[in-house]
């Protein structure tokens, strides 16, 4: 275990240094001038040029990424050209709202999606499990702005029940997590039924029918136990990605979460701000990805980190 743990974290580290480097190069091949989004319009080009001598970016591109570097290592991120504030603590500010709307709609989807497939998994090939499908393939096809605008238009404009947009109280975070849960409900339900019919018909599962266990204990115990790792795979995929920020819907819902901090770095050039953000979420994300490698032998004792037993 702990070689292979020393290898994950070497894998990992090198990933998000990967990825930091891909981040740093195309922000600044990218169009645009950060010292004209920072400067406004009417700016001249001696304020221009003062600004790009204030932030560094009159220095060659190596020069700046060995800046960058040095700067990393030392848990120097920057100050935001647009908040005037180190980027890092503006990110961490921002983070919790994030984790909050990503574990509220993959409680919702775990909730609602395993059972649901394995109800249509237990009735498969019948016209309920056909109806239970299409409204799946539905809500898997739907776009989640499409969805976040017309829950909006419903249950806060129609029947103004919840809030619009923002987080003043918890009320305000329903909204947002059932147009995430819709898709992601979507996704876990149809890999739950999958799995389960393979399970189902499986000759252990024939076996144990013929001495007499229960269909609850057969579904519930045996087929649903034997299709955790693929479901804590998808459910764990699908959580670290909320994790990088659902971005059209905090958008749309006015969410003060990660991804719409991304959308205003993104249009004022923020380099240190867009780089700070993709190094911690790109580090939540790999570490939940290797919490859910850990957990693999909990569910199939046959798995050893990674070798089956």
């Amino acid at each position: 275990m702990p070689m292979y743990l020393a290898r994950r974290l070497g894998q990992s580290l090198l990933t998000v240094f990967l990825t930091l480097t891909t981040v740093f190069l195309l922000v600044r091949l990218a169009p645009g001038d950060p010292a004209s989004a920072y400067a406004g319009p009417t700016a001249t080009s001696a304020d221009l040029a003062r600004i790009r001598a204030q932030f560094g970016l009159d220095e060659p591109l190596l020069t700046q990424y060995g800046i960058y570097l040095r700067d990393l290592v030392s848990g120097n991120l920057g100050a935001s050209y647009s908040f005037h504030a180190p980027a890092l603590d503006v990110v961490m500010d921002r983070l919790p709202y994030t984790v909050t709307l990503a574990v509220s709609a993959i409680a919702v989807t775990a909730v609602v999606a395993v059972p649901l497939g394995v109800w249509m998994a237990r009735r498969a090939d019948s016209k309920r499990e056909l109806g239970a499908n299409v409204l799946t393939v539905a809500g898997q096809s739907v776009p989640d702005f499409w969805t976040g605008v017309m829950l909006l238009t419903v249950f806060a404009v129609l029947l103004p029940v919840l809030p619009a947009s923002g987080f003043t109280s918890w009320s305000g975070l329903v909204l947002p997590t059932v147009t995430v849960a819709i898709l992601q409900l979507a996704l876990i339900s149809r890999l739950v039924r999958r799995e389960m019919t393979a399970a189902l018909n499986s000759p252990y599962i024939t076996v144990a029918r013929s001495r007499g266990f229960s269909e609850s204990a057969l579904t519930w115990r045996y087929a649903l136990a034997n299709s955790g790792v693929p479901l804590l795979t998808a459910i764990g995929t699908r959580f670290a990605a909320l994790l990088n920020g659902v971005v059209v819907v905090e958008v749309v819902f006015g969410w003060p979460g990660v991804g719409s901090l991304v959308v205003r770095a993104l249009e004022t050039r923020d380099y240190p701000l867009i780089q700070a953000t993709v190094l911690v979420t790109a580090t939540l994300a790999i570490l939940v990805q290797l919490l859910v490698d850990l957990a693999y032998p909990l569910l199939d004792p046959r798995v050893r980190l990674g070798k089956a037993a």
